[in-house]
């Protein structure tokens, strides 16, 4: 890695945990299910690939640390919080573990809590067992009341729920009793992630037609979500995203602004300035590569002026900022699709559902 980052800039690490107890249908996610007895040595790797970037001087203190998989709960509390520990980080800096429904314990969050952790996301999904069914997602009794009561133990005041609309055998009356349960909670999640159904190539769900989700199907319930969110005090941060004010993902926000970030483990992007760079995919991979003393770098890019322009905008395009009004072209056309807000064009909920399509208006002027 080189000149990954700007003095006073915000950046970020990530930490990819590709181990899974099962893999649901619909993840094509660099996750693996046989590869458990590799935890240990691969964060030991995941420390070194740490300890060499920042003696290099390609690491500085981070803003933002997300540990995303996989399930980085199925590591054993003490060796993520190991792996934490080599992440170098500012005062206050924002640290998210992603984790299963089924490690909501103090076992993991009174561990994380401890180690600086202040933030954690739980993969919910769904509050039916026929739509877990549907998405081929474990069942977990009182899932989200326990998820509720563990961090309410922990001391969490700021953590996500992510949910997923559009599996198969769900209805509109399944997806609005999700939401509700969530509200419903004492102390509800002041983020929450709603993503609809994505069919990816390769996965068991993309060889079964009969449960993939239908267009209009999933457009009805992205309204469903925004009208019911924004009614108990959400505002979107962007397109598959909510929060409660001064709750947004600072790492995620990283991501919508282009910003600079270092990924750590196998599989794991980074990012400085136009160049991207990623590591080998597989876990057994990256642990030979690092412990050999060789990089574990698997690819890179390098972004043109023009395509850093345009990805610019087309990130921007999906939060609340917009883009610039004369940075679209034939706006005409795009009546209902965005509001014109201080000379920003910002989109509507249906635009939301219909985002690419406006991205590709993006004027060829702006990108010179």
């Amino acid at each position: 890695m080189e000149g990954l980052v700007t003095a006073g800039a915000d950046f970020g690490v990530y930490v990819h945990v590709p181990f899974c107890r099962e893999r649901c249908d619909y993840c094509a996610f660099a996750t693996y299910t046989d590869r458990d007895h590799l935890m240990e040595r691969y964060a030991d790797a995941c420390v070194t690939e740490l300890q060499r970037l920042e003696e290099a001087g390609d690491l500085v203190p981070a803003t933002s640390v997300f540990f995303g998989g996989g399930t980085p709960s199925r590591l054993d509390p003490d060796t993520l919080c190991r792996i934490l520990a080599a992440v170098p980080r500012t005062a206050g800096a924002e640290v998210t573990v992603e984790c299963n429904p089924e490690d909501a314990d103090d076992a993991h969050l009174g561990t994380y809590r401890q180690a600086g952790v202040n933030r954690v996301s739980f993969g919910l999904q769904s509050t039916n067992a026929h739509v877990l069914a549907g998405l081929g997602r474990r069942n977990v009794p009182d899932a989200i009341s326990r998820i509720a009561a563990a961090v309410d133990a922990a001391g969490f005041d700021n953590w996500n729920l992510d949910l997923i609309f559009g599996g198969a055998g769900e209805s509109d009356g399944d997806w609005r009793s999700t939401l509700g349960a969530v509200l419903a909670l004492p102390n509800p999640p002041p983020h929450i992630s709603a993503y609809a159904l994505t069919i990816e190539p390769g996965t068991p769900l993309a060889r079964v037609a009969d449960r993939h989700p239908d267009d209009d199907t999933l457009a009805r319930r992205y309204e469903i979500t925004d009208e019911v969110l924004a009614r108990a005090g959400y505002g979107w941060e962007e397109i598959s995203n909510w929060a409660r004010p001064g709750h947004r993902c600072r790492h995620n926000q990283l991501y919508w602004d282009q910003g600079n970030y270092a990924g750590i483990g196998s599989a794991a992007h980074s990012h400085c300035d136009g160049r991207r760079w990623w590591n080998v995919r597989t876990p057994d991979r990256y642990i030979d590569a690092v412990s050999t003393g060789r990089s574990a770098e698997g690819g890179r890019e390098e972004l043109t002026a023009g395509q850093r322009a345009f990805e610019s905008l087309s990130l921007s395009l999906r939060t609340p900022r917009g883009v610039p009004w004369n940075d679209l072209e034939r706006v005409d056309e795009l009546t209902g699709l965005v509001d014109r807000r201080d000379d920003r064009a910002v989109l509507t909920v249906r635009g939301r559902l219909l985002a690419n399509e406006v991205s590709s208006r993006i004027a060829s002027g702006s990108l010179l």
